[in-house]
């Protein structure tokens, strides 16, 4: 498909493709010209070397994380808008993506509307909602993990010997969802 050249670029990379669809339909009817990839390497090449006026990238797909893609489109272009979603909305990978290069960070699940929203948001929220709460020991083990995780490159095996946990153990409790508070 080619993309209409009056309208705003935005690519689209998540691995799940149902998901892909429906969010590109809504993009495009909300005025966006939507490339979609599953995947870092396709995107990639899908872009060359012309970053797009917008990105929304998942975090975790098959192959390299969407970080990879935020530094890679930050590079090409600094003035790219990219939003990073995740269904694993970690502190650690929030800080990372924003150094990057990210514009903004979105739990999963993430509508159209409040993708467009966090793509066009130039400043942070002074008014945003600050808990009372501490965060539960259940939840603070899960920033724990993440944090030491980038602090490996992502490397499992080495995150599990610096946490003294076993390898496996590591990869049980990254695969759940972290706890909400």
């Amino acid at each position: 498909m080619e993309a209409n050249r009056d309208l705003p670029n935005l690519l689209l990379v998540d691995d799940d493709e149902l998901f892909c669809r429906i969010l590109s339909s809504a993009l495009e009817k909300r005025g966006f010209a939507v490339q979609v990839s599953h995947n870092v390497a396709d995107a990639i090449e899908l872009i060359g070397d012309a970053a797009p006026e917008y990105a929304v990238v998942d975090l975790s797909m098959p192959g390299d994380s969407g970080l990879v893609l935020v530094e890679k489109l930050h590079q090409l272009d600094e003035h790219t808008r990219i939003v990073v979603l995740t269904g694993y909305a970690s502190i650690a990978t929030a800080v990372e993506a924003i150094k990057l290069g990210a514009t903004h960070y979105l739990a999963k699940p993430a509508d159209a509307d409040e993708v467009v929203a966090a793509l066009q948001k130039n400043s942070g929220d002074a008014a945003a909602e600050v808990s009372g709460q501490p965060m539960s020991t259940k939840r603070l083990e899960w920033e724990h993990i993440q944090k030491v995780l980038m602090e490996c490159d992502g490397n499992i095996s080495e995150t599990a010997r610096r946490l003294s946990m076993h390898r496996r153990t590591l990869q049980r409790k990254l695969a759940k969802r972290p706890s909400k508070s």
